[in-house]
């Protein structure tokens, strides 16, 4: 198997980055699983993925789709819908499962992205969009006005357009939760990842699993009208009991919505699969575990 070497890049903002956020390290001469049938689609690109595909290069915009290599950007793009990524395709973090570049902006923000996704959004005709952005610790509020301020754009735009916001943890700061989730908004998301057990080999150092609990409680406190949504990926080694343990800690910090989904290794830098969860997301989406929580098997 071919080795994907360590990638040093300049990006068209002009930022230093680790290509795909990983270096060379213990998972890379590991080769990946074969995927099974249910995982295999037929890539479509009909002209709503080609509409969506110009909207994002004219306005300079990022996609979580093609940053993080998702396999799902043809079937979405075709629907004519698009997650944007904020504050620039470098994140300040290195997550062992994503793909996203990674490296140090110092400071640097696109003032008319604001505008252009708004723009976008506009033109696209979304009535729901998904906001996501990369890690910005190198700024002081973590990018929360700058994400904020996408949001009222969007709002004054498309005023009957729900957004989503899918947002870093801000390092548990509350400044920066109020700015957010006050702004708006929808469903305020952040992604708790993985079970606790496997949080450290798994997300990066600075992340937490009480940490994203605490920030999902403490937006739900400020706002209560706001939903609270967080994701889990499964297939990284964790076991049943473990993702019910994680629920159960979800329920209890007030988490409205719980997506569970596959995951499929971005690179041969990535941290390497453990198993396919067919039946196990099967179970919980037709209710197979009970809690108030919704539950949407996203694999």
């Amino acid at each position: 198997m071919e080795i994907i070497p360590t990638k040093k890049i300049v990006n068209r903002d002009g930022i230093k980055a680790v290509k795909n956020g990983q270096k060379m390290n213990e998972f890379s001469h590991i080769p990946n699983l074969k995927k099974p049938s249910w995982l295999r689609v037929r890539a479509e690109f009909n002209p709503n993925f080609h509409k969506v595909k110009n909207q994002v290069n004219e306005k300079r915009l990022n996609t979580v789709c093609e940053e993080a290599h998702c396999p799902n950007i043809s079937e979405c793009w075709s629907a004519g819908t698009a997650t944007f990524m904020l504050m620039g395709s470098v994140c300040t973090r290195a997550c062992k499962f994503c793909s996203v570049d990674t490296g140090n902006p110092k400071g640097w923000l696109d003032n008319d992205e604001p505008m252009n996704t708004a723009r976008a959004v506009q033109t696209m005709g979304l009535k729901y969009v998904v906001l996501t952005s990369v890690n910005r610790d190198d700024l002081p509020d973590g990018g929360a006005q700058h994400f904020a301020n996408t949001v009222k754009l969007i709002k004054e735009f498309n005023p009957k357009t729900a957004v989503e916001a899918l947002t870093p943890d801000f390092k548990g700061l509350k400044s920066s939760i109020n700015t957010l989730v006050n702004c708006g908004l929808e469903v305020f998301a952040q992604n708790i990842e993985t079970v606790e057990r496997l949080t450290h080999q798994v997300r990066d150092i600075r992340a937490g699993y009480q940490q994203t609990l605490d920030v999902l409680a403490e937006s739900k406190k400020i706002n209560p009208n706001v939903l609270t949504k967080t994701s889990i990926i499964v297939g990284l080694g964790e076991t049943d009991s473990e993702i019910e343990e994680t629920m159960d800690d979800l329920i209890k910090h007030n988490v409205d919505i719980l997506t569970i989904g596959q995951y499929l290794r971005p690179t041969h830098c990535g941290i390497t699969l453990g198993a396919f969860w067919l039946q196990q997301l099967d179970f919980w989406a037709v209710g197979g575990y009970p809690p108030s929580t919704a539950v949407d098997d996203s694999g």
